[in-house]
């Protein structure tokens, strides 16, 4: 990993490279040693908790925040490191936010344009012509924004951002405001033409569903540092902590004390490698690691039906087990099973995972 004081000497490299950065407010720390690297054509997710410091990055790489700590390139250019700041205007970075913060007073046509006022007449009309088309919107080019809906006043926001051919774009939770089925539509629209154009894109969202389905890697945060960092597979198969386990959904959750090498929970007894005896621990289980069947075998686990659900293709139930506690599961396939009825539950590995805890077991 290359370090702020490194970074300068590095051969020119496109997309965006923030190494160490750190941040305060007062005495209040909100970043810690952030280091990022987001190559041409690739789209990265920053998600966490509200609090945890992602706008903050954004804020900073974009030159709205003075940087304290750690050092910002884009394109191949130092743009900030302490004592030292390119304006914001100067640093060639498409910004989206959830507001789409077009100017009332400008058609169209103005807000797309509105960044290149440098340019000649002619190149700058061709510019705006070429982004409505790319967005859908050309017959709106003379309309006025108050007039469009949510999705098109996006599509608006999208083509402003991109006119003048930004060396990075950043999406601060840009699709929040719009409706369900609309922002699954205006991203994935947005997302492509971010791709074809190859542009390095960072996305901050705390909707995990949002980070899986467009980020081509996730950095997931939490109390101002990133704590992991990958593709959406490898952070939902080797999860690093209890958030991260916990990113992709609702788990079940166990506190319990390691014994023997196992870590007992009312489901079964869980390998716990690496756990010395008597270590306080808590095992989280994926509701698709539960693996359910009608009660056959004496020896197995039971737990009673207390509550199902069908979600299309996704099944989900409610299990009360012996000793009243109550877990969730999740399935693909139906199971015959009744409420009330009894069934057998057995453990994935997969699906497993066991974080040292602090609290009371």
């Amino acid at each position: 990993m290359a370090t702020a004081a490194t970074l300068a000497r590095e051969p020119r490299r496109q997309g965006l490279r923030v190494v160490g950065l750190s941040h305060r407010y007062g005495a209040r720390r909100v970043i810690e040693k952030i280091d990022l690297d987001v190559p041409p054509g690739e789209v990265h997710c920053l998600v966490g908790p509200s609090g945890c410091g992602k706008t903050t990055i954004l804020r900073l790489i974009a030159g709205l925040e003075v940087l304290q700590e750690g050092e910002i390139a884009i394109g191949g250019r130092v743009v900030a490191r302490p004592g030292f700041s390119v304006p914001p205007e100067r640093r060639r970075v498409g910004l989206m936010f959830q507001d789409f913060a077009l100017f009332p007073h400008l058609s169209v046509a103005g807000n797309v344009g509105f960044g290149l006022a440098d340019r000649p007449r002619a190149e700058r009309e061709a510019r705006v012509r070429d982004l409505l088309r790319r967005v859908g919107m050309e017959r709106f080019a003379r309309v006025y924004p108050h007039t469009l809906s949510g999705g098109e006043q996006q599509r608006v926001a999208l083509a402003r951002a991109l006119a003048p051919s930004p060396d990075l774009m950043l999406l601060d939770e840009a699709f929040s405001a719009l409706d369900t089925t609309l922002r699954a539509q205006i991203r994935e629209e947005t997302i492509a033409i971010l791709k074809e154009t190859g542009t390095p894109t960072l996305l901050v969202t705390h909707d995990a569903e949002e980070a899986v389905r467009v980020g081509d890697r996730i950095h997931a945060m939490e109390g101002g540092r990133i704590v992991q960092s990958g593709t959406a597979a490898e952070l939902y198969a080797r999860p690093a902590d209890l958030f991260v386990a916990g990113f992709f959904g609702p788990v079940n959750r166990f506190k319990t004390v390691v014994a023997d090498g196992v870590a007992p929970i009312p489901l079964g007894c869980v390998p716990a490698p690496g756990f010395v005896a008597g270590a306080p621990v808590e095992v989280v289980v994926r509701p698709e690691g539960l693996e359910l069947e009608r009660a056959r075998d004496h020896s197995a686990v039971k737990a009673i039906v207390v509550e199902r659900r069908e979600l299309g293709l996704v099944h989900l139930l409610q299990l009360r087990l012996h000793d009243g506690t109550v877990v969730k599961a999740r399935r693909l396939q139906p199971l015959a099973v009744a409420l009330g009825e009894e069934v057998e539950v057995r453990l994935d590995p997969a699906h497993v995972f066991v974080y040292p805890s602090s609290g009371p077991s």
